[in-house]
């Protein structure tokens, strides 16, 4: 990873954890010690049970968050952008990362060190406050996926993830934002390459969605809502 320099002042991530807390004064003397990073497309900068390096917060790009399965087939568990927080599982519960990350596109990232993190978490106690509710949405978050994920078809999971795609990363010109292979769509959705490329097929044939050079976009997502909707 190639090191650059952010400026957190300037930062117009209102969603970051800590953008959000810059208000307070102490925080001013923290975030001068953050270190931060340039990851070329396809670059790892987290490895599943390597030592955790503190927190990671996105400056600007898109990332995804992947766990070994069985047989080491890998699963994508989240996909992340501008102002989203990573390593944060794992830390102050594991000396290791319990997942991995890599990036999707060219992605600036800012990094706090464990020493940093634990320093401003033992001295404002708001932003130790904030990051236990944190945890506590993240945590429900999961379950209710876990749920939702075990009750739905492979269909309707591939629906799902198209209909998250748009919420999360939004549309230019009717295509999404974010440029998934269809092997990343399959990780995502537990399923193979092959079922996702049938669905997307069957979908754009009912007028659902577009394909423009690989590139997905949304045409009907009321319907696609419609058919997942008992699972909401």
């Amino acid at each position: 990873m190639r090191g650059i320099t952010t400026d957190c002042s300037s930062c117009i991530n209102s969603n970051c954890f800590i953008k959000k807390h810059l208000h307070l004064e102490k925080m001013q003397d923290f975030v001068l010690e953050k270190t931060n990073y340039t990851c070329k497309k396809g670059q790892q900068f987290m490895i599943e049970g390597a030592p955790i390096q503190g927190l990671y917060f996105i400056y600007k790009g898109k990332v995804k968050v992947l766990k070994t399965g069985i047989y080491g087939k890998e699963q994508i568990v989240r996909l992340t952008t501008d102002g989203d927080t990573l390593g944060f599982r794992g830390f102050g519960t594991s000396n290791r990362y319990l997942i991995a990350a890599s990036a999707i596109e060219d992605t600036v990232l800012c990094n706090f060190s464990n020493d940093i993190m634990h320093a401003i978490l033992k001295s404002i106690p708001e932003f130790t406050y904030d990051m236990m509710l944190f945890y506590a949405e993240e945590l429900n978050k999961s379950e209710n996926r876990v749920k939702k994920i075990a009750q739905m078809n492979v269909r309707e999971r591939v629906i799902d993830i198209l209909l998250y795609l748009l919420k999360k990363f939004g549309h230019t010109n009717n295509l999404l934002n974010i440029n998934l292979s269809r092997k990343e769509i399959a990780d995502f959705a537990g399923t193979t390459d092959e079922q996702v490329t049938r669905i997307l097929s069957s979908l754009k044939k009912e007028n659902a969605i577009k394909i423009v050079n690989k590139k997905i976009g949304i045409l009907q997502a009321d319907k696609l809502k419609s058919e997942i909707i008992e699972h909401k």
